[in-house]
């Protein structure tokens, strides 16, 4: 099966960029209704429909949710690009349907997509809010869970490009977890089936992104909502959409989050996993925060009249401003950076810093200065 070409042939289009809101979805969720599909499961804090879109008739059971946190988007792009699949009325599509019933959820707070915020519109994050549910989007995943008890769950999310994979230097494009189920982090019958699963995606995807496949820490918090459907014996797998190189907009991510949905179903079609994968998937090295946006060194600085050389790092904060995600870049850490890689560095070579303000870098400050040899950076890269 080629991956990348089932990819552009089945990409939405309508769906770009990471601003992606209820308006977003909703007019393409009717397009996909062919037949009674979609429904309304519920209600947000702002009385904003949740929906629920159910296709297929076989006995494989599948959950999928998305953008459970309102500002990670790649996944519900990466979700849409599957359903395309489902409709496309190839051979794949007609064993797919077949062989799994898939209840998606791909937008579970449609106010926080609104707001470009983690929380919903009560400030709450939900993936904090399993045991609680206090909050009625937690409230309407639960019953979803209930009604439909599924065989597998995909708790699908993006990840901020601080991680790499271990110490590699590479970015973490893409990330899983197989979450613990208690305390101990114990495997049990139901979590092999999510680490084995895992373990086949990663065999994967490494032919397409070869050492940028991170696993996630597994550390127990019962109150997370993958820890919380596993102890509750549904295999459940964490999909954490990352960064590719120069993707900020997360379009080459979705790729690789669709290619390891498809990848998944395949193997699940086809129950490849014959004997334990679990040292396959302990192989995966970990998320570890390593990385900066950006990394400059060597940088001369006069402070307080003496002449010192230091580095610092820019970080991209992501901000609303009217209907766009701007990527503004703030100065976030100062001095020493020698465990940690920029997805762009900048060497000064003992250049001076300067900036309209002062002679020094500040914490927050916004990443427009110069250094002496004539180089102007605005927003964190330089523009000559």
């Amino acid at each position: 099966m080629d991956l990348e070409q089932l990819f552009d042939q089945n990409k939405e289009k309508s769906l770009q960029g990471r601003y992606i809101t209820l308006d977003s979805i909703e007019s393409l969720l009717n397009r996909l209704n062919t037949n009674n599909q979609l429904e309304v499961i519920g209600k947000s804090v702002l009385d904003k429909p949740i929906y629920k879109y159910q296709i297929g008739t076989g006995k494989i059971k599948i959950l999928l949710w998305s953008q459970m946190h309102g500002n990670e988007s790649t996944t519900t792009k990466g979700l849409f690009d599957f359903i395309n699949v489902l409709h496309n009325g190839s051979e794949l599509a007609h064993n797919l349907l077949n062989t799994f019933t898939f209840c998606c959820v791909p937008m579970l707070n449609p106010d926080g997509a609104k707001l470009y915020t983690r929380a919903n519109a009560n400030n709450m994050d939900l993936n904090r809010d399993s045991q609680d549910l206090s909050q009625p989007e937690s409230r309407i995943l639960r019953a979803t869970f209930e009604n439909f008890k599924p065989d597998f769950c995909f708790n699908l999310h993006d990840q901020r490009t601080i991680f790499g994979v271990a110490d590699t230097g590479k970015p973490a494009t893409v990330s899983f977890l197989a979450p613990a189920y208690n305390e101990a982090r114990e495997i049990n019958e139901s979590r092999l089936k999510a680490i084995n699963l895992i373990a086949g995606i990663n065999n994967v995807l490494q032919q397409y992104i070869p050492g940028q496949i991170g696993r996630f820490d597994d550390s127990f918090n019962i109150n997370c909502i993958g820890d919380t459907f596993q102890y509750l014996g549904v295999p459940t797998v964490l999909f954490e959409a990352g960064h590719f190189p120069n993707d900020y907009e997360r379009e080459v991510t979705r790729k690789y989050i669709f290619m390891a949905l498809i990848s998944s179903f395949k193997i699940l079609n086809e129950n490849d996993i014959v004997v334990s994968e679990f040292d396959n998937y302990l192989s995966i090295p970990q998320n570890k925060v390593v990385f900066y946006d950006f990394i400059y060194k060597n940088i001369k600085i006069n402070y307080d009249g003496i002449e010192i050389i230091t580095n610092f790092a820019a970080q991209y904060k992501e901000e609303l401003i009217g209907n766009q995600v701007c990527f503004n870049a703030y100065i976030a850490k100062i001095g020493e950076l020698d465990e940690y890689f920029g997805h762009v560095e900048y060497d000064a070579k003992g250049a001076l810093y300067k900036d309209d303000k002062r002679n020094i870098p500040e914490l927050d400050q916004k990443a427009d200065f110069y250094i002496e040899n004539n180089s102007n950076f605005v927003n964190g890269l330089m523009i000559c």
